[in-house]
């Protein structure tokens, strides 16, 4: 295969990566100009990765986003067994420093998805295997993932959702959710105060890559039996640590050194 072909057949990854790189989605134009193609020639590419869904066209808008296949592929790569059991050390080690159970979550469209998670010993728990899924607008998680949005876009992913009520604590009305969100993405961690479960708390906060995107949370939860929110809170700069570390594992081999 020629230098040309060889170029032309990494073009999808190209336009995977640079859409990765936005959380607003990017024009045709946009996307031409970064290729360095004619505008024509991305829109047949473009149709093509669209027709697949590994991108898809941001609502109301002519800007192009990642697709939902696209972000199946990046969760499998996250369950990957070979990327797995570099960070699940570091998860495991933390539970191990905070007697709680711990998780590894990434957003995948309206939900949360548990990449994977360590159990605490003691024998009160939530359980939620990995690949459960659970609501954004009433876990800790969820709410971080929400605030990590652009407002406009926030706003529209609020609007298609069922907030349903879980708990006494939950949050429904959007207007109160989106100073919810304000308030996460001010402080920068994800809290749940029994709005998911009666008698469970949790915080989450953001793994980020080497943009500083947010592309996955270490999130901690506890029966209210045993740890408060606030004895929890105190523990926030142990797990800011952990998830840097697995921050920094997931970009790859050497990202450490």
């Amino acid at each position: 295969m020629d230098a040309g072909a060889d170029a032309r057949a990494l073009r999808p990854l190209q336009v995977l990566e640079l859409l990765a790189q936005q959380h607003t989605g990017m024009s045709l134009s946009a996307l031409a100009e970064q290729l360095a193609l004619p505008k024509a020639s991305a829109m047949r590419l473009l149709h093509t990765l669209e027709s697949q869904a590994y991108v898809m066209r941001e609502p109301g808008s002519p800007a192009f986003r990642l697709g939902p296949r696209a972000a199946a592929l990046g969760l499998s790569t996250l369950r990957a067994a070979t990327v797995a059991h570099r960070y699940r050390p570091l998860l495991s080690a933390l539970v191990a420093r905070l007697g709680e159970t711990c998780n590894l979550t990434a957003r995948a469209g309206d939900h949360v998805v548990y990449i994977d998670r360590v159990e605490t010993t003691e024998p009160l728990r939530m359980t939620l295997p990995p690949g459960s899924r659970v609501p954004l607008h009433c876990t800790a998680s969820g709410k971080l993932f929400l605030s990590q949005m652009p407002v406009a876009q926030c706003q529209a992913l609020l609007a298609t959702l069922d907030c349903a009520r879980k708990t006494a604590q939950t949050i429904t009305q959007t207007e109160a959710l989106l100073t919810e969100i304000a308030h996460t993405r001010k402080r920068g961690i994800g809290v749940d105060k029994e709005e998911f479960i009666n008698g469970m708390v949790a915080i989450a906060v953001p793994v980020r890559d080497a943009r500083g995107q947010c592309v996955a949370a270490v999130a901690c939860h506890t029966p209210t039996a045993r740890m408060s929110l606030a004895d929890l809170l105190t523990h926030v700069p142990t797990i800011e640590h952990s998830a840097r570390r697995i921050g920094a594992l997931l970009l790859g081999p050497g990202a450490l050194d």
